[in-house]
């Protein structure tokens, strides 16, 4: 007989859960994504130019925007918990008017509305993850969000992929109506989850917060080391909070605040300059561009695999982020994607540039390129090269981040501000880089290269390493200078001083040791 509690305690299994809100997004785009490819898709809503698929495109990201912005209001007030099953209802509306669209506008109106949802589940979710997950696995359980998401493009797409040998317009409403279903299952689902227990701290029910850190980390009992310790930290936390400031808007840019705000904000921002979602929304339109295929179920096939790429690259990071450390992450994957994209817009500019002058072809009236064949399958593997390095890099860490590096009292607001950066560069990229695709053409993948290698030089300079401490101990990690490495020593001591309170883990203290045994061997 199933145990479910200790099912839905399961700190694995909470945050899998939680995470059916990636697949939700996954879905929007992958859907999306292949059915721009199709032809009926283009039939149907009159062969829509650039600034008109950009807008369509560019209308979920508004609404991701707008629902990130929003959202730590509600996550503050009525839970994590609560906030995700209230924005999984939103996405079954969002999809069933996308499914039903008898025009643009339609169209328009429902991808907004999902948009809404993905913002604030976006934000949401890393937040809940954060909050249940032990420091040791913290960067793990954050980066199964991004793997759902993965999960979601790569499902989608190849729906679509399916729907698209349907005469009619089947083809796209079957897609976008299936998008729902995850929907369903996390409103469904969530209900039998815990609320985090910080959050139950924050708002004076200690004795529930007990019970679910006892639950998700002691094994049922309030008294484990782990359990007793965090409770102290929570706690001293509240306390130190209370007494030194509120929980108002105005407290992100009170000082110590403000520049980890900065730093979460640019990193959100930097997680879209990458040029990764562009390569998932438009990644059809890209491979058409260079060529890529000869009819239109080869295109998508081959735009297709980078999607699996994704799905099968994300899981060196979940099971690795704990071990390799944020900012080495970061800095190689900057460094490797942008060399991938100088290496895609060198080739493509060796090639012969038309506009395409077939109807019959989905990219009629665009520019297009003619390269050897050779060269055609050299962009196609750096491409993938390119899909690799973000999986494995800035797709978990661009969530993992954010959501581990603010003060309990601004942590919703803070990663709210963060997320809804992402969204707003998002929606920009959306909406303009299908009318740079025509005008910049190579180009476009040269701006990108030069991005990654100015977020790299960022990270090295300014973002410190946060793997292996506590949400509490966060205070003390952004005092140091991020170049150096942070001696525990040191944060304990300064967790003395700060808050008042002498919290000694003695896991901890056999971890120090340990480390010391084998740096003198």
């Amino acid at each position: 007989m199933v145990n479910w509690t200790k099912l839905t305690t399961n700190v694995y299994v909470i945050s899998s859960w939680a995470s059916i809100g990636g697949i939700m997004f996954g879905f929007d785009i992958g859907s999306n994504s292949g059915t721009i490819g199709t032809t009926q898709y283009h039939d149907y809503f009159g062969h829509p130019d650039a600034l008109l698929q950009g807008g369509i495109n560019a209308a979920l990201s508004a609404g991701c925007f707008v629902g990130a912005l929003c959202a730590g209001w509600p996550a503050d007030r009525f839970s994590r918990k609560y906030t995700l099953i209230g924005a999984s209802a939103l996405f079954i509306i969002g999809s069933l008017l996308q499914s039903a669209a008898n025009g643009v506008p339609m169209l328009c109106a429902g991808r907004v509305i999902n948009g809404l949802s993905v913002g604030v589940t976006s934000m949401v979710i890393p937040l809940y993850q954060s909050e249940v997950a032990p420091k040791e696995i913290r960067g793990r359980l954050v980066a199964v969000q991004q793997w759902s998401i993965t999960w979601g493009i790569f499902l989608a797409f190849w729906i679509q992929t399916g729907c698209a040998h349907i005469d009619g317009t089947a083809a796209f409403r079957a897609p976008w109506a299936i998008q729902a279903v995850p929907a369903i299952v996390l409103c469904a689902g969530m209900w039998a989850f815990p609320h985090s227990p910080r959050w139950l701290a924050d708002h004076g029910r200690m004795e529930e917060a007990v019970k679910v850190l006892a639950d998700i980390h002691g094994n049922g009992d309030p008294n484990h080391p782990r359990v007793l310790v965090e409770v102290e930290e929570i706690q001293a936390v509240i306390k130190f909070d209370k007494e030194q400031a509120s929980h108002r808007y105005s407290d992100l840019f009170k000082p110590g605040i403000a520049y980890r705000v900065f730093l979460g904000v640019f990193l959100q921002i930097w997680q879209q300059l990458t040029g990764m979602n562009i390569i998932m929304f438009y990644v059809v339109f890209l491979f058409q561009q260079a060529g890529i295929g000869d009819s239109q179920d080869s295109t998508l096939i081959a735009s297709g695999v980078s999607y699996v790429l994704n799905v099968v690259m994300t899981v060196p990071a979940i099971l690795f982020v704990d071990k390799w450390g944020r900012r080495p992450t970061m800095i190689f994957g900057a460094l490797a994607m942008s060399a991938f994209l100088w290496i895609v817009g060198g080739l493509l500019t060796t090639g012969e540039w038309y506009i395409q002058n077939d109807p019959n072809q989905a990219n009629y009236g665009k520019w297009a390129v003619t390269l050897p064949k050779a060269t055609t399958n050299a962009v196609v593997t750096f491409v993938y090269l390119f899909v690799c390095s973000f999986a494995t890099t800035w797709g978990p860490l661009g969530w993992i981040y954010p959501a581990e590096i603010y003060p309990l009292r601004v942590r919703a607001m803070a990663v709210s501000l963060s997320t809804a950066a992402n969204w707003f560069f998002n929606w920009l990229l959306s909406f303009t880089v299908p009318m740079m695709m025509e005008n910049l053409r190579f180009g476009l993948y040269l701006l990108f290269a030069g991005f990654n290698l100015l977020m790299a030089i960022h990270v090295w300079a300014a973002y410190p390493e946060t793997k292996g401490f506590t949400l509490e101990e966060m205070n003390i990690v952004f005092e140091a200078n991020p170049r150096k490495k942070i001696d525990r020593a040191y944060v304990a001591e300064r967790m003395k001083q700060t808050l008042g309170a002498e919290i000694v883990n003695p896991e901890e203290v056999q971890e120090a040791e340990a480390e010391k045994k084998e740096e003198v061997a």
